[in-house]
């Protein structure tokens, strides 16, 4: 569909040195942008949380030409539980495993190079890496579970506009034609079962189509979490969003393109923010409200 791209993929975390250290020394991930709130976000940015958090996103380069990664944390939750409608991140990357060795992470390691390790802190996160070197991003794709593979064929494809790349009975790949990224899909016979670590895909279209999208996914009686909303980030741009529920009730959010590209900028500082914020963080101040 023209004018529509990844943008990031949500994850939340616990402990957070820890984790973005996985991120950037294991994974080889750069700091692009730090980002404090002292309130929830409207749009459950942050989940259904009512309190100070903050947003990390991580990557190998700009959101504007990769698919980066946004790290939540939520001051004073100590842990998440992980249901099974998140499986995989895909890397292609090369000298992940020796690292891993290195830190003595543990990991599954299969033929060809490819290696699966999980995220060894709350709530841990699946990722697959391809021992290659990509020709550009190296992050891949995402896989979430499906119960429902022709369902999710028309939530994704024909209400909003990706391309299929493969398909089986059990699972389907689809993509953006301006995007190497794929989202795929897999049906492995159990329900899908969301919690706490829920995360959420964000996909950015032209601003004019926000709405038009969130009235075909209405009117083909799929759920809107958050209709069309203005979200402040402090010092930088509004965004306008929706967000979607998808028939598994995954979550995706579309962006206005337009703003999203001023308020994605790579911050020089995002790193030196972010290790404040670590030293400043008085968790036990704020109390857990779900």
């Amino acid at each position: 569909m023209e004018g529509r791209r990844p943008l990031h993929y949500v994850f939340k975390l616990a402990e957070r040195e820890k984790t973005i250290k996985f991120y950037t020394e294991i994974l080889g991930m750069k700091v692009l942008r730090h980002e404090e709130f002292e309130g929830g976000c409207a749009a459950t940015c942050n989940g259904p949380y009512d309190n100070a958090w903050s947003k990390t996103m991580v990557g190998y380069g700009s959101e504007d030409d990769h698919v980066v990664i946004e790290l939540t944390y939520n001051y004073g939750i100590n842990s998440y539980e992980l249901g099974n409608d998140f499986l995989l991140l895909t890397i292609k990357l090369t000298g992940v495993k020796e690292k891993l060795d290195a830190a003595k992470f543990a990991y599954e390691e299969y033929k060809g190079g490819r290696v699966l390790v999980r995220l060894p802190y709350s709530p841990g996160y699946q990722f697959e890496i391809i021992n290659e070197q990509a020709e550009a991003d190296p992050v891949q794709q995402v896989t979430l579970a499906s119960s429902d593979i022709v369902q999710t064929i028309e939530f994704w494809q024909i209400l909003l506009g990706m391309s299929i790349v493969d398909r089986n009975d059990t699972e389907v790949t689809l993509k953006y034609n301006a995007c190497p990224f794929t989202l795929r899909f897999l049906n492995d016979g159990r329900p899908v079962k969301h919690s706490t670590a829920q995360g959420r895909m964000a996909i950015a279209a032209p601003e004019k189509d926000l709405l038009p999208i969130q009235e075909v996914v209405n009117s083909a009686g799929y759920q809107i979490k958050t209709p069309l909303i203005s979200l402040d980030t402090p010092g930088k741009a509004t965004v306008e969003v929706v967000v979607l529920l998808d028939p598994d009730h995954h979550e995706v959010a579309f962006v206005g393109d337009e703003a999203c590209r001023e308020l994605s900028q790579f911050d020089p500082k995002a790193a030196e923010l972010l290790d404040a914020a670590i030293k400043a963080d008085k968790s036990l101040d704020y109390k857990k409200k779900f």
